[in-house]
């Protein structure tokens, strides 16, 4: 099934998000090699492509995992997480409609 993973940020975690930013993409590419990823980026914290040192408000990804207890396993090992980047991980069941 597929999940939505939505992350909020900390307040000027750019940096942090910057030095985890590798290990936290790696983590992505695997997903997307196997087919598992629908989507994923970063949520500018202005209404920018490009936000600059305004950074970012957090995060979006939707994945397939077995189960919404491997979603949360998967989230929490995020490299976001353990560098402090996100304040807050909401993880639900996501139905895909369209495209198909």
């Amino acid at each position: 099934m597929w999940y939505v993973i939505y992350s909020k940020d900390h307040p000027d975690s750019l940096p942090l998000r910057q030095g985890a930013r590798e290990e936290h993409m790696a983590r992505l590419q695997t997903l997307l090699s196997e087919g598992r990823l629908l989507l994923a980026g970063p949520r500018p914290a202005i209404d920018s492509s490009d936000p600059g040192e305004a950074g970012f408000q957090g995060s979006l990804v939707v994945a397939r995992f077995e189960s919404l207890e491997d979603a949360r396993q998967w989230a929490g090992a995020d490299p976001y997480v353990s560098a402090g980047v996100y304040e807050s991980v909401e993880i639900s069941p996501f139905k895909r409609i369209m495209p198909v």
